[in-house]
């Protein structure tokens, strides 16, 4: 291989994955594998991964000192993301108890 992975040409793990993957493939070409997902069934998964690809997200309003979102957005400029996001991300970490107070 030429260390490029693509799906012509995955990288594996060793000889025993791609022997592995060969013969589910073509077990999968040859019928002996048949799909039982019905209409309701895929739907219903459909759903899930969207609310969970695409949480539900309320605006709000908030009045935060000038100095701090100056700080914000230097730190997210240093992060190379959106300061929106990081703000959004240290609120969920925070509620979720992933994000505590440091002991001075």
């Amino acid at each position: 291989m030429d260390g490029r992975e693509t799906r012509e040409n995955p990288a594996y793990i060793d000889d025993d994955e791609r022997e592995s993957v060969e013969a589910f493939e073509a077990s999968l070409e040859s019928g002996a594998f048949k799909s039982t997902l019905t209409e309701d069934r895929k739907r219903e998964l459909e759903s899930a991964a969207r609310r969970t690809l695409n949480p539900i997200k309320k605006q709000i309003s908030a009045r935060l000192f000038e100095h701090d979102i100056i700080k914000l957005k230097a730190r997210a400029a240093e992060l190379g993301i959106p300061y929106q996001t990081l703000l959004t991300s240290i609120v969920h970490q925070y509620v979720e108890g992933r994000l505590v107070e440091k002991k001075i």
